[in-house]
């Protein structure tokens, strides 16, 4: 009797193990189906981002805030700058073609020439954000920027509220780029009626190849060689051609007599409008429109619809858009808006400036 309960212990062991053997199979198996199932309702977005140049604040600034923004939302983002060549731009699209990517973001050099990129991703279905630039005639899938014309008229007012009358050097952004034509429209709008009355005259109108500071101060340079009557303000389109212009005036000893504006918030710039050689700056919260690109992204990706009121004329068409308002910053509001969004630290603005100058940012 002894040997037949033992025999029966045995068995109901072997079962048991078998049994927890089962279970422990099938909970794997519904384990692995879970993650199967969650793996097809989020898969991996990967989002490709060319850009012209990495080089500068501006773009590396863009960057960062696309990247951060893209990892919240379970994308990955792969870059690929071209420093400034529009054929290596056009290789290092299609190699992320490619690799499959699931929409394109595109910050062009030069964005007549980006149009064969866009031809190139639509051929493979994959959905373009024109970034920061706008691809004319292209049929881009979504433009993504600031209101340009809206910055050039505040630059055009915030000097002229200043200067209503004088003589004025106009200092264009890059020929090839059409966000310089679009800032000249906003600024025009501005002046022209002063020009027309009179009380403005433009001595020069400069545009700078590739916004190049180096190019602004030369060019400036030769404009004050010629000048024949004082001058009173330089209406730069951004920050890098008005510290270019701001080095001309320098060497000419007329620093801080002449007004000048700009765009972009760079730090340089920041600390000239408490060195007082820089009249404002327009303050672009590239944040906000780095992570609408990384959002439009990942929805195109996943084949949803942007939700924008809102178009811009394209050549004999228009693009949907989604534009961000720019923000006129002077040292009067320099403390409210960039300081305080964090977008230059006061203590880094310190550094840039001559301790002379320190107690201008404790006020």
């Amino acid at each position: 009797m002894r040997v037949r309960l033992s025999n029966i212990f045995r068995w109901l062991a072997f079962i048991g193990v078998v049994s927890c053997w089962g279970h422990a199979q099938q909970g794997q198996a519904q384990q692995g189906q879970a993650q199967s199932a969650q793996a097809q309702q989020k898969p991996e977005i990967k989002i490709g981002f060319s850009i012209e140049n990495t080089k500068g604040e501006r773009w590396q600034t863009d960057l960062d805030e696309l990247q951060a923004r893209a990892q919240q939302l379970g994308a990955q983002i792969i870059t690929r700058s071209a420093d400034g060549d529009d054929d290596l731009q056009l290789k290092q699209v299609k190699e992320l073609l490619n690799t499959g990517i699931d929409a394109l973001v595109l910050l062009p050099h030069d964005p007549q020439k980006a149009v064969r990129i866009v031809e190139a991703a639509h051929a493979k279905h994959v959905p373009v954000i024109s970034y920061d630039r706008l691809i004319p005639d292209a049929g881009v899938d979504l433009y993504i920027g600031f209101d340009l014309f809206s910055v050039g008229v505040l630059q055009a007012q915030c000097l002229t509220e200043h200067a209503p009358k004088g003589n004025y050097i106009l200092l264009g952004g890059s020929p090839m780029d059409p966000n310089s034509k679009v800032v000249r429209a906003g600024q025009m709008k501005v002046l022209q009626p002063l020009i027309d009355r009179g009380d403005i005259k433009i001595l020069a109108d400069i545009w700078i190849p590739e916004w190049s500071p180096t190019q602004a101060y030369v060019l400036v340079a030769q404009a004050l060689h010629d000048l024949k009557v004082p001058l009173t303000a330089i209406l730069a389109s951004n920050d890098g051609t008005a510290g270019g212009a701001i080095q001309a005036l320098a060497d000419n000893n007329l620093s801080g007599q002449v007004l000048v504006t700009g765009q972009d918030a760079d730090l340089a710039a920041v600390a000239r409008l408490y060195d007082d050689t820089q009249l404002m700056t327009v303050y672009k919260p590239i944040g906000g429109e780095a992570r609408a690109a990384a959002e439009a992204a990942v929805t195109l990706a996943r084949h949803g619809n942007i939700e924008t009121s809102t178009t811009v004329p394209n050549g004999a068409q228009t693009t949907n858009a989604i534009l961000l308002t720019p923000i006129a910053v002077t040292r009067l509001n320099a403390k409210d808006t960039v300081l305080k969004d964090g977008f230059q630290k006061i203590e880094t603005v310190r550094q840039a400036l001559p301790k002379n100058k320190w107690a201008e940012l404790d006020r």
